[in-house]
């Protein structure tokens, strides 16, 4: 069977034949994007956007009916040394409700001497109040209040006033994910490039990758801009893309630059070095590219609109990044030649190592080769026991204060409102939708189900009902029993949505009743990331292992792959649940555990593990498919493919380390689980796995690794190498073909 064409070494030719036109046309590209992207601005998900289920249907019900439900605020008066009754904490509170109305932002202002929100200690009152105008906006015009507030907090010493609520909340995240992203962009550039001088010792060749996934990630915001206009993103979502555009980026031109040297350290002119790169590295970038992109659009079948968002940013940062390797790096590569070694760095200065299939392997290798079914069993117990805590794994919709470092000021306020007052920051929402609200049997239905709901003791005083008659719609606001999202609270949801709604909102079936509120959304959260975690997980696995049959013609490469990706993905998820949820080594991380790991974290991480693992997988294995299709014996092949891939696995699996690392060290609690998982599986995918696992199972399995069932031979042969080898496999490492062989081999 004829091969099929290269495209990657057809890109990387006409590249190398036209640089300035790769070169100047991705510039043009780059800025032409960016340009766009800002003249279009970023469209950020709404509140109703992030719904799904029951809570999600009742935030749409509103939003449908234009009804718009004011952002809620609480302002905490504590003091320690006086009580509610006595004149110093009366007048702490009074001067705060002024300060609060006369910013003009604030409407519905509760005094809490008249709502009865004082502790039963007495050192604690709330006041309550409504943030005026778009809820979506409150958090860009809270600013002002705050300012009143801490103003006010000066005048009364003894006295200390906390604001939450939905928009000084969102405020702290937002601010946060300023901080932490502007941290993220000076520390792991800085990082990335420290590796690549050591890996490259010369400082143009370590700019070079860098510089190209820089514009790759700027380019993709640019590009996520104007897609944002048809699916609206996340906050976070250009830091996921700036970590993905990093990692990926500066990997693909890692793999490329490092086959051209050590091609031309082999003595081949730079021609055919940079030929025979993009015969092989390219195209292995190119699989690992589409098995990353078609690994994210896996996201879409979660059914909420924010993995969506992050499946389009990932996906058009990586598929940029492989164009961007394939097209302008061979292009430059061109024009610098030889130059691209220029800038030295004494004593970090090392020549490409070429490495040739009759070299004996390395101690580790070699104890691998000779005993693989004892460092298989090794490697897999180790990985299984790194994943155990994960069987006990908790997830959960974090809240803001969770969420935000446990030494904000506003998460403490959180926290303590919770604590004094339980179901205050998070009370349920009922939106009621019937044909005449300001019916008899409307009124009825609403006087019922408060007085069922207080009897049933699910549900706290204050109960306030919102009517807008035009709409025929009431909104409901029930705190509940316990804090707000532990066992009481679920209990509670699960009374009011399951027997005390039905009972009284819910008796004429023409009715609407729909709960929403935090505990609901996340309830309802978790359920659906529950739902979907199958059919993304199979349409991961089933998609990447066509891909993998694809490109290797075999099922045992493919399936193989599959099983080592999925250790590693399990292994992240033992030590995200024994650090975030159980606590242990919390601190090394800079955090202190919130008992769950964050509600989308798990398939978000399956998804990105599962596509970046198999960057490593397809470049080790095309290396050892190359010299086991030049006549080299499956275990020398193996021992070639790991041994002259090793180098450069260790040095991209090290920058991509230490990029998730940074993201780690950052404030946010999401931020700290995704950088601590990505980074732990990354490690063990590079070293553990591709050193250990994959040549001791390609031992123990052998020229079964290349078997092809005769009914899959009509798949296209693609090749793994340079068209005609230049360099002849030693007689030693020959094997004869016999009929037994794969057809694939001969």
């Amino acid at each position: 069977m004829a091969r099929q064409r290269n495209l990657a070494a057809s890109l990387g030719a006409w590249s190398a034949r036209h640089p300035k036109t790769a070169l100047f046309g991705w510039l043009f590209a780059v800025i032409a994007l960016t340009v766009l992207g800002g003249m279009a601005g970023q469209k950020s998900l709404t509140e109703a956007d992030y719904g799904t289920g029951e809570s999600g249907r009742a935030a749409w019900l509103l939003v449908d009916a234009g009804i718009t439900t004011p952002a809620p605020e609480m302002v905490l008066v504590h003091s320690g040394e006086h009580t509610a009754a006595d004149p110093e904490f009366k007048k702490a509170v009074a001067d705060a409700i002024a300060a609060v109305d006369g910013t003009g932002l604030a409407q519905n202002i509760g005094d809490p001497y008249k709502t009865g929100a004082v502790s039963e200690d007495r050192h604690d009152a709330l006041i309550q109040f409504a943030v005026k105008g778009d809820p979506d906006t409150a958090a860009d015009r809270i600013q002002p209040v705050i300012d009143a507030l801490a103003e006010t907090e000066d005048a009364h010493p003894g006295v200390t006033l906390g604001q939450y609520g939905a928009a000084s909340g969102l405020k702290g995240i937002n601010d946060s994910l300023g901080e932490d992203f502007t941290r993220a962009e000076f520390t792991a550039v800085p990082v990335a490039l420290g590796i690549l001088l050591v890996v490259f010792g010369a400082l143009v060749a370590a700019l070079l990758p860098l510089i190209l996934a820089i514009t790759a990630c700027v380019a993709a915001m640019g590009l996520l801009a104007l897609s944002s206009q048809l699916v609206p993103v996340d906050a976070m979502t250009n830091s996921v893309l700036l970590l993905m555009g990093l990692a990926v980026g500066v990997d693909y031109c890692l793999f490329y630059i490092r086959r051209e040297r050590e091609e031309r350290a082999a003595g081949r002119d730079k021609e055919s070095a940079l030929r025979i790169a993009a015969a092989t590295s390219g195209r292995s970038v190119l699989i690992s590219g589409l098995t990353v992109a078609v690994a994210m659009s896996g996201m879409f079948l979660s059914g909420l609109t924010v993995f969506e968002g992050f499946a389009i940013a990932t996906i058009e940062v990586v598929l940029i990044a492989v164009l961007g390797s394939m097209t302008v790096l061979p292009a430059v590569m061109a024009m610098l030649g030889d130059r691209i070694d220029a800038g030295r760095i004494p004593g970090l200065r090392r020549r490409a190592a070429v490495r040739t299939a009759d070299q004996k392997p390395g101690r580790l290798l070699g104890a691998v080769l000779r005993t693989p079914a004892l460092f298989a069993v090794l490697g897999i117990a180790f990985l299984l026991a790194l994943a155990a805590p994960a069987l006990s794994m908790k997830t959960e919709k974090l809240g803001f204060d969770q969420l935000l470092p446990a030494d904000n000021v506003t998460a403490q306020t959180a926290q303590r409102i919770e604590a004094v007052f339980p179901g205050a920051p998070a009370p349920a929402q009922i939106v009621f939708k019937t044909d005449d609200i300001t019916s008899a049997e409307a009124t009825g239905a609403l006087d019922g189900f408060k007085e069922r709901a207080l009897a049933s003791g699910h549900v706290k005083n204050p109960v306030e009902v919102t009517v807008h008659a035009d709409e025929n719609i009431a909104v409901i606001s029930a705190p509940l029993a316990g804090d707000g999202r532990n066992a009481a609270s679920e209990r509670a949801l699960e009374e009011l949505r399951g027997d005390i709604i039905p009972a009284t909102l819910g008796k004429d079936a023409d009715n609407q009743a729909l709960v929403g509120g935090d505990l609901a959304f996340s309830t309802d959260y978790n359920d659906q990331l529950k739902s979907s975690i199958v059919p993304v997980f199979a349409f991961v696995m089933g998609v990447s292992f066509l891909l993998m049959l694809l490109c290797f013609r075999s099922p045992v490469i493919a399936l193989t792959s599959i099983v080592l990706n999925l250790l590693s993905v399990v292994a992240a998820y033992g030590v995200m649940t024994a650090v975030f949820q159980k606590g242990w080594g919390d601190e090394l991380v800079g955090t202190t555990a919130v008992g769950a790991v964050e509600s989308w974290m798990p398939l978000f991480v399956f998804v990105v593990l599962f596509g970046l693992s198999m960057d490593y997988h397809v470049f080790v294995v095309s290396r050892i498919r190359e010299a086991y299709d030049q006549g080299v014996d499956n275990r020398a092949a193996v021992a070639h493919g790991v041994r002259a891939t090793a180098g450069v696995v260790t040095s991209a699996g090290l920058i991509m380390v230490a990029v998730f690392a940074v993201f780690g060290t950052l404030s946010m609690q999401d931020f700290k689980q995704l950088g601590v998982g990505l980074a732990v599986a990354v490690f063990l995918d590079a070293t553990l796995v591709r050193a250990v696992l994959l040549p001791s199972v390609m031992a123990l399995l052998g020229r079964s690794n290349w078997w092809l069932p005769s009914w899959l031979r009509w798949l296209p042969e693609l090749s793994h190498g340079e068209e005609q080898p230049q360099q002849a496999t030693p007689p030693a490492q020959q094997r004869t073909a016999s009929p037994e062989q794969p057809l694939a081999s001969r």
